[in-house]
């Protein structure tokens, strides 16, 4: 090819996450690779997407989202949290958290401004810190707890902090952010500038009684803060790319101008069946205990292993640290997994700050029992 030009983002390469899926797809390995689950969504859900579709909800919805589902929105956080956005003014719907993601640091971040982010960290972060010429100001958490240092975060900020993003329950580690973390971000934040980005797509997941610390219970931080959300995680349907993402109004405005550019507006069928779905909270209210009990189940199958393991605190992932059985860089020792012994994961360096490699792998739960006894008798073979 003739046509010369300069790479917004010279150093990005197929994600991980394609590389490990077209492995095993090519090697006949189980996937425990990619984040998404082997089992289908309700299949009242899926009929009232297509009820949808057959009454003709198939052009555009309005930009921000419909209305009824805007306002189931803004039910469930007043149920859950006590709290309050308005639906018009203060809720958008979203082709999935990513482009909410993507929408919000696009719509904020511009040259030279820094974002905070903690790593390991969810790979679209960086990229799109990237491609707005801002610059990414990454705090390594330290294994096998991935707590956060606030003393290291308050010397990282400086008058060029403009964002920090923050995961909770936490993608790939399993972490869940405690009330005492929540409020040492409050505190660092408050009388400054800095917008909070919290990514909280997995508030439906979390385990062992524990408590999901929103942005949202915090007032110094919601006054600051975008939470984002997904459906596709939430509901088994990660193909279908529906979110939302709430905040004040005054940033919503923002958002919104940048949003209307990018994608315009979701999926029309699938917003009046969520419309409807989330009229009966036991739809998401009941997703800690389904995912708890697959994390125990898998967790309980490889005792035997080499492997070692803190079980997550959220989300439906799990690290596996696997020192006592090579010293291999984990992105080597997970091609090889999947290629001679038939299971693929996901290698924690590509995460982390300048690869920093700790000997493990992620793998994801979110799957039927008969996948997660098949991948216990590999990896008890390891």
């Amino acid at each position: 090819m003739n046509i010369e030009f300069n790479s917004k983002l010279p150093n990005v390469e197929t994600t991980i996450f394609t590389v490990m899926s077209k492995l095993a797809k090519e090697h006949g390995a189980v996937n425990l690779s990619q984040g998404f689950p082997d089992f289908e969504s309700d299949p009242k859900l899926i009929e009232l997407v297509s009820n949808a579709m057959k009454k003709g909800f198939n052009q555009y919805s309005p930009m921000q989202g419909i209305i009824e589902l805007r306002e189931r929105i803004a039910e469930k956080f007043d149920a859950l949290y006590s709290i309050a956005y308005n639906p018009d003014t203060e809720i958008t719907v979203t082709a999935g958290a990513t482009q909410a993601i993507f929408t919000i640091i696009s719509t904020f971040i511009d040259t030279d401004d820094e974002v905070i982010i903690f790593k390991p960290a969810y790979d679209c972060y960086e990229p799109t810190i990237a491609l707005h010429k801002g610059k990414s100001i990454c705090v390594q958490l330290e294994a096998p707890h991935f707590k956060i240092d606030w003393q290291e975060v308050k010397e990282l900020i400086s008058n060029k902090t403009k964002m920090i993003v923050i995961n909770t329950p936490h993608n790939p580690c399993g972490t869940v952010w405690s009330k005492e973390d929540m409020l040492a971000l409050e505190s660092l934040v408050k009388d400054t500038n800095i917008i909070v980005l919290s990514d909280e797509v997995y508030e439906h997941i979390i385990f062992d009684r524990q408590q999901h610390q929103s942005v949202c219970l915090f007032p110094n931080l919601k006054e600051r803060s975008f939470i984002t959300a997904s459906f596709g995680k939430t509901f088994h349907n990660t193909g279908w790319k529906i979110g939302y993402c709430a905040a004040p109004a005054a940033l919503m405005h923002e958002f919104r101008k940048t949003h209307q550019f990018n994608v315009f507006c979701a999926n029309h069928p699938m917003q009046i069946a969520f419309a409807a779905y989330l009229k009966e909270p036991q739809h998401y209210l009941e997703l800690s205990a389904l995912y708890q009990n697959k994390r125990d189940f898998f967790l309980k199958s490889i005792e035997s292993s080499r492997f070692q393991f803190i079980p997550s605190g959220g989300t439906y992932f799990q690290l596996l640290d696997y020192s006592k059985i090579t010293e291999e860089g984990d992105i080597n020792f997970a091609i090889r997994l999947a290629k001679e012994h038939k299971i693929a994961s996901i290698p924690i360096s590509v995460f982390n700050v300048n690869g920093l490699d700790l000997k493990m792998l992620r793998f994801c739960f979110a799957k039927k029992k008969q996948t997660l006894e098949k991948a216990a008798e590999i990896l008890n073979q390891i």
